[in-house]
C-alpha cells in the first residue's frame, strides 16, 4: 500500500509540474504582450502567492484597487504560475510574474513600492517581509468571525486594514500584546461601493433567495459548510415555490475534500437545471462566475454559512439567515454578530419559505440587523468605505515620507535592502 501511495504522490507531483510549466509559459506570453511597466511608476503592490484556485481572494479587491490606482498606481506581484496566468487572462490590474525571489528582487529594484497589501495568509508572504522601508499591510479577503480572523500572524504585518469595531474587539480579545489601536485602521467594506455584474434574470416580483454556502472545510473546527446538511432540502423547497427564485453560489472549493459534499453540490446544480426546464420563467440561477456583488444587492434574503459571505451580506445591509453547523466541533465565535443572528437549523431547512417570510416581516430582526451592520462596518453610505480606504493608504504614504526623510537624515544614504548573495532562488509553484 505504501508503494501505491508513493506512486500516486509521484504522479501528482509530475502533473503539478507540467501544469505549472504550461501556466508559466502562458503567463509570460500574455504579460509580454501587455504594456511594459514604466520604471518607478507603481507605489502600491498587492502580493499574491497563490494559484488560480484562490483567485476569488483577489477578484473581490479588483474594483476597489482599480479605484485606488487612479491616485496610487497598483501592481500585483504574482508568485504562482497558475495565479499569474489567471491574472494575466483577466487583465484587470497590471501584473508582474515573479516566481523566484530573484525575480521579485529584480522587479522591486525597478519600482518605488511603498505599501504592500496582502489578501491572505499564505506562508510565502514571509518571503516578501524581508523587504523593509515599505509598509506591509494585511487587507484580508473578507470580514468574518472565523478563527482565521484572529490568527497570531497579524503581528507579522506593520498594519491591518479592518472593517470596523467588531474586528478590533475580536483581535483585542484573542491576541496577546498586540496594539490594536496603533496597528489597525478601520476602512469598512469598500467592495460594497463597487457591486458589479448584470442580473442574469428579469425581475418579476418573485422573492429572490441567495444561497451561498462555503466549502466543507479541512478540519472539524472549520466544518461550516451546509450543502449536505441544509442545502439540498433548502434548494428543493425554493425551487418548488412559484413565488421564489433561487440564486445558488457555492464556494469554488466545494467538494475538494469531501466527495459526498461535491456530490450534493452537483445534485443541486442538476435540480436547478431541471426546475428551469420545467418552468423557464422561474429563471433560477447557478452562479459560479468571478463577479461578486449583484447577488448581494439583488437578493431579498440571503442564506449563508459561517464565512466571509455573512459579512459581505451585512455590508449590503440586507436580511440574512445563517446556517447553524451540525458538527459540534465546528468553532463558532458567539461574541459578535453570531450571538444575535437569525440562525437556520438543519431541521428547519425544508421550511425555508416560512423562514424567509419571517425575517422579511419581523421588525425586531430588522432592528438587530441595523445594529450589527453599524458595529461591523460603520458608515455604509455609498462611497463612505472607499473614502476610508483611500484615506488609510494616504496616511501610510504620509508616514512613509516621514520615515524616509528620517532614515536619510540618519544615514545620509539610501541603503540597499538585500544582499544579492542571500537570495533564495526557489520558484513558487
Amino acid at each position: 500500500m505504501a508503494v501505491v501511495s508513493d506512486v500516486k504522490k509521484a504522479v501528482a507531483l509530475v502533473r503539478k509540474a507540467v501544469t505549472n510549466r504550461s501556466a508559466a509559459k502562458s503567463a509570460r506570453r500574455a504579460l509580454a504582450a501587455a504594456p511594459r511597466h514604466p520604471n518607478d511608476h507603481f507605489r502600491v503592490a498587492v502580493y499574491f502567492a497563490d494559484g488560480d484556485v484562490n483567485m476569488y481572494q483577489m477578484r473581490q479587491w479588483y474594483r476597489p484597487l482599480q479605484e485606488l490606482a487612479k491616485t496610487w498606481p497598483v501592481v500585483v506581484l504574482s508568485r504562482a504560475a497558475t495565479g499569474a496566468r489567471a491574472l494575466a487572462a483577466e487583465g484587470v490590474l497590471p501584473t508582474a510574474f515573479v516566481p523566484t525571489v530573484r525575480d521579485l528582487e529584480r522587479y522591486l529594484a525597478t519600482q518605488d513600492i511603498r505599501v504592500v497589501l496582502y489578501v491572505n495568509q499564505n506562508t510565502r508572504n514571509f518571503q516578501m517581509f524581508r523587504y523593509g522601508r515599505r509598509w506591509h499591510v494585511f487587507i484580508n479577503h473578507g470580514e468574518s468571525d472565523k478563527m482565521y480572523m484572529t490568527t497570531n500572524q497579524y503581528k507579522a504585518y506593520d498594519y491591518a486594514f479592518v472593517a470596523g469595531d467588531a474586528a478590533r474587539e475580536r483581535l483585542t480579545r484573542v491576541l496577546w500584546d498586540y496594539d490594536v489601536e496603533a496597528r489597525t485602521i478601520e476602512i469598512g467594506r469598500p467592495q460594497a461601493d463597487h457591486y458589479s455584474g448584470l442580473l442574469p434574470y428579469t425581475p418579476d416580483g418573485r422573492t429572490v433567495v441567495l444561497y451561498a454556502p462555503t466549502w466543507e472545510g479541512d478540519r472539524p473546527s472549520a466544518h461550516y459548510g451546509s450543502i449536505v446538511t441544509h442545502g439540498e432540502s433548502l434548494a428543493r423547497a425554493v425551487l418548488a415555490s412559484p413565488d421564489h427564485r433561487l440564486i445558488y453560489r457555492p464556494h469554488p472549493r466545494s467538494g475538494v475534500v469531501n466527495r459526498e459534499y461535491g456530490a450534493a453540490h452537483a445534485r443541486i446544480v442538476s435540480a436547478i437545471a431541471a426546475a428551469n426546464a420545467a418552468d423557464p420563467a422561474a429563471q433560477h440561477v447557478f452562479d459560479d462566475g468571478p463577479e461578486l456583488g449583484w447577488q448581494l444587492a439583488a437578493a431579498d434574503v440571503a442564506v449563508v454559512d459561517i464565512s466571509a459571505m455573512v459579512y459581505d451580506r451585512l455590508a449590503a445591509d440586507r436580511p440574512l439567515l445563517i446556517t447553524r453547523p451540525v458538527d459540534p466541533e465546528a468553532a463558532v465565535d458567539m461574541h459578535g454578530y453570531l450571538s444575535a443572528c437569525e440562525w437556520l437549523d438543519a431541521a428547519d431547512a425544508p421550511a425555508i419559505i416560512e423562514q424567509v417570510s419571517r425575517v422579511l416581516s419581523d421588525p425586531d430582526a430588522t432592528a438587530r440587523l441595523e445594529h450589527w451592520v453599524r458595529h461591523y462596518f460603520g458608515d455604509t453610505a455609498p462611497g463612505a468605505a472607499t473614502q476610508r480606504f483611500h484615506g488609510a493608504v494616504q496616511h501610510l504614504m504620509d508616514e512613509w515620507e516621514r520615515w524616509h526623510v528620517r532614515a536619510l537624515d540618519a544615514s545620509g544614504d539610501d541603503l540597499t535592502e538585500t544582499d544579492e548573495a542571500e537570495l533564495d532562488d526557489d520558484p513558487v509553484a
